[in-house]
């Protein structure tokens, strides 16, 4: 049998316009459709050759490369081999992967010991570990940041903050506090007040016992929110206080993208006691994980759980290399410096640019937020999708983001270079002229 791969554009937006659930399809953020036929590190091209810059790493689940040819070798040789084992057998490759992934995690004094449990996705995993924070605390609500976002499926919508990406019918004992947003938060700039709503909310909207409380260290759909300095590790104190555990989210943030460290939650000196990760773990081999301490997790073992590709051997060998990947090529340290030299442009931009209202992020998580006023600080959609198009003309691909969709978000593959620096700086500029 030929499965057939090389139809047109207009036929590929033809069949997805008649066969993929309305859902789907209206996610699709251009005017115009676009098929990509081929990926390399940080381009792609389309079904008629175009070269684009990929500024949006599929989603963040680009972390070292489109088909990195290591990645890719490690996949197909585990492929060919053995494509897929149950978890109710032995496989080598997860068994090391869990090991690997075990020593990428704080342990100061070396006294922590932590486990994982692989699942087929972000959302999964997202699911597992609210799943592993009530039953190892016996209480059950939650605690989530406003502008949040978790994933589709239903628990992890239920801590979704963002009113646009939840759906009826979602499971409860969930509170939301006020993201510690330095640029438009309703306490303005600072940690404190946003700590003193974390304890008012537990006081106030929860039984005043709590299961956990689910952070970001930098969100990414909600517009590239850092945590401030002080905020992680002085929520991890209240929601202890309560009975609970801090759930640190890198889903976006991890695997060296902010630069500075592995984990984002590793800036504020606070070691979670449950992370969950996806996307980058994977270089887009569907993966994701949840990585607890020992104690944490072992009360899940009195009932039956497990993810039926979670410890797929086949993405599983994809995620040790890029595991190798990133320490052999030295991502995380090119993603702090190329990542500072793109901020400083983004902020020459906005020198230049009255309707950008901020220029934020660290490492190559960064984002352009778009307002009508600087003063009143109201978001601007409009200008954002026009610009977002614009940018499609000089090959930039990126992505609309935040509560507002007022956000470009730029979360490239980790090997985006310094030259395509000026590139990426020009076509914002182009962009941006062409208002």
């Amino acid at each position: 049998m030929t499965l057939h791969t090389d139809w047109t554009l207009s036929e590929t937006a033809d069949r997805r316009d008649n066969y993929y659930a309305a859902s789907q399809r209206k996610f699709i953020p251009f005017k115009d459709p676009m098929v990509f036929k081929k990926g390399s590190m940080q381009y792609l091209w389309d079904v008629e050759g175009r070269k684009y810059t990929d500024l949006l790493g599929m989603n963040v689940c680009i972390s070292v490369g489109h088909s990195h040819p290591k990645v890719v070798a490690a996949a197909m040789e585990q492929a060919q081999e053995l494509t897929h084992c149950t978890t109710m057998f032995y496989h080598p490759v997860p068994a090391h992967f869990a090991e690997e992934l075990a020593a990428t995690m704080p342990n100061p004094n070396g006294d922590i010991e932590w486990v994982v449990h692989f699942t087929n996705s972000g959302s999964e995993a997202i699911d597992l570990a609210m799943t592993m924070a009530r039953s190892y605390t016996g209480n059950l609500d939650l605690l989530a940041l406003r502008s949040a976002y978790h994933g589709p499926t239903a628990a992890a919508q239920s801590i979704t903050g963002i009113s646009g990406w939840r759906h009826p019918g979602m499971p409860g004992n969930v509170a939301f506090v006020a993201e510690p947003n330095q640029y438009r938060g309703i306490f303005g700039p600072g940690t404190a007040p946003y700590l003193d709503e974390v304890e008012r909310t537990i006081q106030t909207a929860t039984t005043g016992r709590i299961a956990g409380m689910f952070i970001e260290s930098v969100q990414g759909y909600g517009g590239i929110i850092e945590m401030p300095k002080g905020y992680m590790s002085g929520a991890a104190e209240r929601v202890h206080a309560a009975g609970g555990l801090l759930i640190a989210d890198e889903v976006q943030a991890g695997f060296g993208r902010t630069g500075d460290h592995m984990w984002g939650f590793e800036r504020d000196g606070v070691i979670p006691d449950i992370v969950v990760m996806a996307k980058g773990i994977g270089n887009g081999f569907p993966l994701g994980a949840v990585v607890a301490r020992k104690h944490i997790a072992a009360p899940m073992a009195e009932k039956f759980m497990f993810h039926t590709y979670g410890a797929n051997p086949t993405s599983c060998a994809a995620g040790r290399a890029v595991l190798q990947v990133i320490k052999e090529d030295k991502v995380q340290e090119n993603a702090r410096a190329v990542g500072a030299a793109l901020l400083k442009r983004l902020h020459a931009l906005k020198d230049k640019y009255s309707a950008i209202g901020d220029v934020r992020g660290r490492g190559l998580m960064l984002a352009i937020e778009m307002v009508k006023d600087r003063t009143t600080k109201e978001p601007d959609p409009q200008t954002t999708a026009a610009v977002f198009e614009a940018c499609r003309e000089s090959g930039l691909i990126l992505s609309k983001s935040g509560a507002f969709q007022s956000c470009l978000r730029m979360v490239p593959p980790m090997c985006l270079s310094l030259e395509d620096v000026d590139q990426v700086h020009d076509g914002l500029d182009r962009a941006f002229a062409s208002l």
